[in-house]
């Protein structure tokens, strides 16, 4: 991270060196789980109400842009809290 901003590439290199599972529960319900590079876990899901249109491929695209969002607001504390 640089010294005053927080950068895509900083949370790309994060969210790469991250352990990324995914998993589907009760057959239509999506859930990612990354454990970044800190130890720290991020857990999103997604679902929908009938089986027959469930995508596991879409719900794990929607997962992690929420994880990776949920890495920009982390950084940005962290950021913050260093320059205060």
């Amino acid at each position: 991270m640089s010294t005053n901003i927080v950068t895509q590439e900083h949370i790309d290199d994060i969210f790469k060196h991250s352990e990324i599972k995914v998993q589907t529960v009760f057959d239509k319900t999506t859930v990612v789980s990354a454990k970044l590079p800190n130890g720290f876990v991020i857990v999103e899901s997604t679902g929908c109400v009938d089986p027959a249109n469930y995508s596991e491929e879409i719900g794990k695209e929607i997962c992690i842009e929420r994880i990776k969002n949920k890495i920009w607001e982390l950084e940005g504390y962290l950021l913050q809290d260093k320059l205060a």
